[in-house]
């Protein structure tokens, strides 16, 4: 394989797990009570904004009571020191990986701390509660909503993300189940463009095939002696 320059790493629930914040499917596919399909969808959020707008404010909220963990900060570390490209996609909306301090990093799937307008489309940063009916400071429309990539919605810089894995020497996947797409199928573009894959996970992704390496255990374990091997 090539000499590593070019680095793309993708993380999923698995390591903001570690810091207390519920995975998207929990038991019986259920997101801290609620069905996805009544949170997370333009369906939903047409049909019942209150309770969408509620359920994010509850996330949002929730942020105040965790912290990054050593994963999050071993990819901050990473992050300052690595000297080629350096790309952190998360799937997560939590700001772990910002609070930790990684700046090469995007919210494929957005950010609570963000709101979107539906009528504009500009996004502004929002701690607080963010009720149905909020006026856009751009063009004073009442259509805030939380800047959530929902299912049925494509998700964030996908053109950016295909670059930097076309680019890419090493692709690292941390704490993704590999069954939610189109964060799925990065491993398999990444690795035809010639890049050495590797999973960290606490256990076999549905994508673990398509994986040079597999290494299986905790995210604040693993994350810490890989950065450590590659820095080192």
């Amino acid at each position: 394989m090539r000499e590593t320059e070019n680095i793309v790493v993708l993380t999923g629930a698995g390591i903001s797990a570690e810091s207390g914040i519920a995975t998207f499917r929990g038991p019986g596919g259920l997101w801290e009570g609620h069905r996805v399909e009544d949170v997370c969808t333009p369906e939903a959020l047409a049909a019942d904004p209150v309770l969408v707008h509620r359920f994010y404010d509850a996330r949002r909220a929730a942020l105040a009571g965790v912290a990054p963990n050593p994963a999050h900060a071993a990819l901050a570390r990473l992050d300052a020191e690595w000297p080629g490209q350096l790309l952190i996609v998360t799937q997560n909306v939590d700001d772990l990986h910002e609070r930790a301090g990684a700046t090469r990093l995007l919210h494929m799937h957005g950010a609570l701390q963000s709101a979107l307008c539906a009528a504009c489309g500009a996004r502004v940063q929002w701690t607080g509660a963010l009720p149905p009916g909020s006026v856009c400071g751009h063009c004073g429309a009442p259509e805030l909503r939380p800047d959530i990539v929902f299912f049925g919605e494509m998700p964030y810089q996908m053109e950016r993300i295909e670059r930097a894995l076309a680019d890419a020497d090493l692709f690292v996947s941390i704490g993704t189940s590999g069954a939610v797409y189109p964060a799925a199928g990065f491993v398999q573009g990444a690795r035809y463009a010639g890049a050495r894959t590797l999973e960290l996970n606490l256990e076999r992704s549905a994508g673990s095939a398509y994986f040079h390496e597999t290494r299986l255990g905790a995210a604040g374990v693993l994350v810490p002696e890989w950065v450590e091997a590659m820095l080192g």
